[in-house]
This record gives structure tokens, C-alpha cells and sequence, in this order.
């Protein structure tokens, strides 16, 4: 068996026998794209994986350091005021800034609904095409 790949001299051949080669070639052609796909796709998804574990990690600590920030805040304002009142202001913050950036997200997510849809358009676009040609 011939190595595909292996080049050899095609100087004599004719041109009949050239182009009955090109469906072998263009089928190793299409194969060998596929096989690249494949083997780019692996080392994307494992490259992802491996990165959204890492950004997992890194959220699980930030969420274990708001409240040693909070915390911090409590310890810092009682010095001046009483605990109780220190740790009430800290939670009022909090739910203001929870408050104001849960508003923010239901803002942005509103801007969803408001955007065509692809199916829809196409949905649209056919139908425009359909009353053109009923019109001829």
C-alpha cells in the first residue's frame, strides 16, 4: 500500500490520471481537516475545563473573604462606635450595594427580551420574501 502523503514525481502522468487522483485527494483532504478539528477541539475543552476550575477556585476564596472584609469593617467603625451599631451599618451597606446591583442586573437582563431573536428575523425575512413573490 502507497503512502498517500508520500510525494512522488507526477511529471508523466496524464491529465486524466491527475484528475481521477483529486476525489482520493480531496477525500484526504477532508479527513486530515476533520482530524485537526478534533484534535483542536480536545486541547480547547481541556484548556477551558482546566481554566474554569481555576476561576471556580478563585470565586469559592473571594466569596470566603467578604465576610472576613465585612469583619474588618465591623472591627474598624467599633472603635468609634459601638459594636452593635458597626455591624448594622455594615449590613446596611451590604444590602444597599446588593440592592443596587441586583437592579443592575435585572436592567441588563430587560435588554434581552428587547433584541430580535435570529428565528425570528429569518422568520421575518421569509415571510417578506414569500409576499414578493405572491405579488408576481
Amino acid at each position: 500500500m502507497t503512502n498517500p502523503r508520500a510525494s512522488r514525481d507526477r511529471a508523466d502522468d496524464g491529465l486524466l490520471t491527475l484528475i481521477g487522483e483529486l476525489p482520493e485527494l480531496f477525500r484526504n483532504l477532508v479527513i486530515a481537516e476533520v482530524n485537526a478539528a478534533k484534535v483542536w477541539l480536545q486541547k480547547t475543552t481541556k484548556d477551558a475545563g482546566i481554566g474554569a476550575g481555576w476561576m471556580a477556585l478563585a470565586l469559592f476564596f473571594l466569596f470566603w473573604s467578604i465576610p472576613v472584609f465585612d469583619a474588618f469593617l465591623i472591627a474598624g467603625l467599633s472603635s468609634w462606635w459601638p459594636v452593635w451599631l458597626s455591624a448594622l451599618v455594615v449590613l446596611g451597606v451590604t444590602l444597599v450595594l446588593v440592592a443596587l446591583f441586583a437592579l443592575l442586573g435585572i436592567l441588563r437582563f430587560r435588554r434581552l427580551t428587547r433584541r430580535e431573536n435570529p428565528v425570528e428575523s429569518i422568520t421575518t425575512d421569509v415571510k417578506i420574501v414569500k409576499d414578493v413573490a405572491d405579488e408576481f
